[in-house]
């Protein structure tokens, strides 16, 4: 973490002792022992929540490439439809012949009258 030469580190014990006191230098070694841990133990929860952050936008962007392409394919199936729609109304325009004549009203013949007045 930090670059410290054991003589720098000889110097800041030796500075220590004098200053705290030869009493109070075991109990501030273990409070800043604790205090390290705590600080180590802090530094990776942050390092471990920035991965889980960058995986979790590495989902939403896989997700939405996944959407995107979901997309694409039902636009391609839905054309796909319509023009196997279109020529199927093709085909049965070719099938069904159009009308020969259109349907006129049509009038029996009138038939003489075969009934002699008596």
């Amino acid at each position: 973490m930090f670059d410290i030469a054991f003589s720098e580190l000889l110097v800041i014990g030796v500075v220590a002792l004098i200053v705290i006191g030869p009493e109070k230098l075991p109990k501030v070694a273990r409070t800043l022992g604790l205090l390290a841990g705590r600080l180590q133990r802090y530094v990776a929860n942050v390092k471990s929540d920035i991965d889980r952050e960058l995986q979790f936008q590495d989902l939403q962007k896989l997700q939405q490439e996944i959407k995107q392409g979901a997309d694409r394919l039902q636009a391609d199936i839905h054309q796909f439809q319509s023009r196997a729609n279109e020529q199927l109304k093709e085909v049965e325009k070719s099938m069904i012949p159009p009308p020969e004549s259109s349907p006129e009203a049509v009038t029996p013949p009138v038939q003489p009258d075969t009934h002699k007045p008596q």
